[in-house]
């Protein structure tokens, strides 16, 4: 199910922030009572490969989100305990300490399963233990969500498990709505912050066309 252009869903998630706490986290809530866009980053498990590599990236991307009116959070299914022991693992031993933005944790899969990100290919119907066997690992996908201050989605991606994600395409995406927002213009293929935008309309595009 897409959710570009609609609202994110309004639901309570676990999270684990960087003090070990566990907490309750509601990604349409932190857009819209604090007025803020959120970038919602989803991995497939803690203590894995690619993922590490991309937590460290955001969290590094992290002063270049603040200045944006952003916040970052991550997401898996793991549990919050799980997600506190890797927290507390070395980065040179693979974990991700230092990292400081909440990281949610989906391990009843509701909001993942709602989001249709989850890694099963198929639902088998076994008769003989009279229950349904999903195949797949169960996990999400490397899904990205852009939301806005008012709580609609106006980005969504999803990355198979190998292909780690660029960071500074966000802030890219994230320049371009906020120019869209001030400006109500529209901004063309490979646009970045202080390139020409152009008017939605057949003047606009002759016009930008003409010199590019």
């Amino acid at each position: 199910m897409a959710f570009t252009g609609k609202k994110f869903p309004n639901i309570d998630v676990a999270a684990m922030n960087e003090m070990g706490d566990t907490i309750s986290v509601n990604i349409f809530k932190e857009a819209v009572e604090n007025k803020k866009k959120v970038l919602l980053f989803w991995y497939p498990k803690d203590f894995t490969f690619v993922c590490p590599t991309e937590l460290h990236a955001f969290q590094e991307a992290l002063p270049e989100f603040e200045k944006r009116n952003t916040i970052v959070v991550g997401a898996s299914c793991d549990t919050a305990e799980v997600h506190f022991a890797w927290l507390n693992t070395a980065k040179d031993n693979g974990g991700i300490e230092g990292v400081t933005y909440n990281l949610l944790a989906d391990s009843n899969r509701n909001l993942s399963s709602i989001l249709d990100i989850l890694d099963v290919s198929e639902v088998i119907y076994d008769e003989e233990l009279d229950a349904e066997i999903k195949v797949g690992d169960n996990v999400s996908y490397r899904a990205t969500y852009l939301i806005d201050e008012e709580g609609t989605v106006f980005h969504e991606g999803i990355n198979h498990m190998p292909l780690g994600r660029n960071v500074k395409e966000f802030i890219r995406l994230i320049d371009a709505y906020a120019h869209v927002q001030q400006h109500g213009e529209v901004c063309p293929a490979n646009w970045e912050e202080g390139k020409q935008a152009m008017n939605a309309n057949r003047d606009g595009v002759a016009s930008y066309l003409s010199t590019h």
